[in-house]
């Protein structure tokens, strides 16, 4: 059985963070097992247990189906894999939209079962109140505007935000309020340049771009997209890696090697010492 070699590096935290605003981009990329937190964490600032795990590692439509055990099962996994990056796990759809009580009792399960530093929200205006109750009492938390997931049944699927002078104040003033209510972090997804620009211009906490220009304080991507495991990744997408080709050929390969009996072969065979 393989295992992970471990470096005791000082870990990030949501302080840091914050107080990165304005210098060096942060990095940021998603992270749902203890392999693939470990590969990335050398590199990275931040790892993001997202609910886009419903999607890329369960086969959900979207992320409203994820649960808050499923949350904790992958964040606890990401924990064991990363040393010096600050974890981050979402809260899904229905876990902390009714009041910030049932907001702080999620969040409270998700960092004592998981070890993570801090959970992120999807923060449409009325959440600003929930940051603040959060913050108050200990939760680091990460704002998430602009485009939000887990609201594509009402929005009508994953579609940019802030192209019109209405959405664009809307955007403000999710992003004011999580600012105001105390949020560490700030992820802005899917906007126009422009608005991107004056959203990281005007809050006091670095804000982390997903399709929303260079003009963040940071950016995230979600890692199989990055990697190239999909026939399709959205505009914002840069592939640096083509993992689904790889991987199929490395299957293809293997499944021809058993068939024609050359795997396993003397190398990967166990014998009997002869005494």
């Amino acid at each position: 059985m393989s295992k992970q070699t471990k470096t005791n590096a000082p870990r990030q935290t949501a302080a840091s963070i914050r107080a990165a605003k304005g210098g060096t981009p942060v990095v940021c990329l998603t992270a749902y097992d203890a392999p693939t937190a470990a590969m990335l964490d050398p590199h990275c600032d931040l790892l993001l247990v997202g609910d886009s795990l419903g999607m890329v590692v369960h086969g959900l439509p979207s992320t409203v189906g994820v649960t808050l055990e499923m949350m904790i099962l992958h964040g606890k996994a990401v924990m064991r894999g990363a040393e010096r990056s600050l974890v981050v796990v979402d809260l899904p759809f229905g876990t902390y939209e009714a009041s910030p009580e049932q907001a702080f009792a999620s969040a409270a399960r998700v960092l004592s079962e998981t070890g993570a530093g801090a959970v992120k929200i999807e923060s449409g205006a009325y959440a600003g109140e929930t940051v603040r109750y959060l913050s108050e009492r200990g939760v680091p938390v990460m704002a998430h505007v602009g485009l939000r997931p887990q609201a594509s049944l009402v929005t009508g699927g994953f579609k940019a935000k802030g192209r019109s002078e209405a959405e664009t104040e809307a955007v403000l003033a999710e992003a004011r309020a999580a600012d105001e209510g105390g949020a560490f972090a700030m992820v802005i997804e899917g906007v126009d340049e422009a608005l991107a620009e004056r959203i990281t211009r005007e809050v006091s906490c670095p804000t982390i771009g997903i399709g929303a220009s260079a003009a963040c304080d940071g950016q995230v991507l979600v890692t199989p997209d990055m990697l190239g495991a999909f026939d399709w990744t959205p505009k914002f997408v840069r592939r640096y890696a083509n993992l689904r080709g790889e991987i199929g050929e490395a299957a293809r390969a293997y499944a021809e090697d058993v068939r024609t009996r050359r795997f396993p072969g003397e190398g990967e065979t166990y014998r009997l010492r002869k005494d």
